[in-house]
């Protein structure tokens, strides 16, 4: 949640861009805690928490998005249909709970509702389908799976497919491997090389997973990285799986153990950076555990967490630990 509210407000925006932006209010940068002010302060966003929601002073409770939204949507999911649930199940909870949804989410939330299976929703009209949307769904089969790699990729997979195909599919599986394997162990290499065992070795994400490790021997800062992605990646979306992917890789390898320095690289590095920071918090947060996180990313939430969901807009942070450690229980019991 730290890191997708950190990116959240400068999500998408060019290294000058923030940049300026952290000279012209007096912030550090790249950013070592939340941003002090944020541009357009009463803008709201998914219509519910304004941009100042976001900032080091507004933050009152953990402000709404849509990475931390299908986080929660993912237990509820398991709480609602079980550890067996179906890519049917998933299609269910959508329309019960989403409103709204973005590029791959949207299309396949249409298709659902126009009566298209959900086995076919990711086939029709859909442009969207290697983007990023399905790999910032990855962390909650993780934390109901921790330490079981394997268990989080196949519940990704069925996640996955209602909206995504091919290395849409297998960044969601790929990163809920990885963060799952980071309950386990003591660095993040490790988590990447665990979570290239569940996707296809000669899938485009993991060659260039294979290549972001080698790589990040030359990459010494968010400058670096953002370079070397933009000269691999030419032409990409911003916002496609794959350099996002390596974004986040670069982020957790020079940020090591260091929350904060994961966190301020990453966001750093532009692109869809309010995800990759996300999905990097969540990698090195299982790492390290709450004690290696410092305070200030998390005492402002208040145990509160705001979604945009119907019928569910506010969650409290001690309950959710509790039911996904609950879920845990029930899916380890193999």
């Amino acid at each position: 949640m730290a890191g997708c509210t950190l990116g959240a407000i400068v999500e998408g925006w060019s290294i000058e861009s923030m940049q300026e932006w952290a000279n012209f209010i007096g912030d550090p940068f790249p950013p070592v805690d939340y941003w002090s002010q944020a541009k357009d302060p009463s803008n709201i966003r998914y219509g519910k928490s304004s941009n100042y929601a976001y900032t080091r002073n507004g933050m009152s409770g953990v402000p709404v998005d849509d990475d931390i939204t299908y986080t929660l949507l993912g237990l509820l999911i398991v709480e609602e249909y079980g550890k067996d649930f179906t890519t049917q199940d998933v299609a269910k909870a959508w329309k019960k709970y989403l409103p709204i949804a973005c590029t791959a989410e949207d299309i396949a939330l249409k298709n659902i509702k126009a009566g298209i299976s959900p086995y076919q929703a990711a086939d029709h009209d859909n442009p969207y389908c290697q983007w990023i949307g399905a790999s910032i769904r990855s962390d909650p089969w993780a934390y109901m799976a921790p330490g079981y790699p394997e268990k989080a990729a196949e519940m990704a997979y069925r996640d996955a497919y209602l909206s995504h195909r091919r290395n849409g599919i297998y960044g969601e599986m790929f990163f809920s491997a990885a963060q799952a394997a980071a309950f386990e162990v003591d660095n993040c290499i490790d988590t990447i090389k665990i979570g290239l065992t569940e996707i296809p070795s000669d899938c485009f994400l993991a060659q260039a997973v294979r290549w972001a490790l080698e790589e990040a021997k030359n990459i010494k800062d968010y400058r670096d990285a953002r370079q070397a992605v933009d000269d691999r990646f030419k032409g990409m979306s911003s916002v496609h799986t794959i350099n996002n992917a390596c974004l986040t890789i670069f982020g957790l390898i020079i940020g090591g153990t260091d929350v904060t320095k994961v966190l301020s690289q990453t966001v750093a590095m532009g692109l869809d950076n309010d995800c990759t920071a996300a999905t990097a918090g969540s990698i090195v947060g299982a790492i390290v555990g709450k004690s290696g996180i410092p305070e200030h990313w998390y005492k402002s939430f208040n145990n509160t967490i705001y979604t945009y969901m119907n019928g569910v807009e506010v969650f409290r942070i001690d309950d959710v630990i509790n039911r996904f450690a609950r879920q845990a229980e029930i899916i380890l019991e193999f």
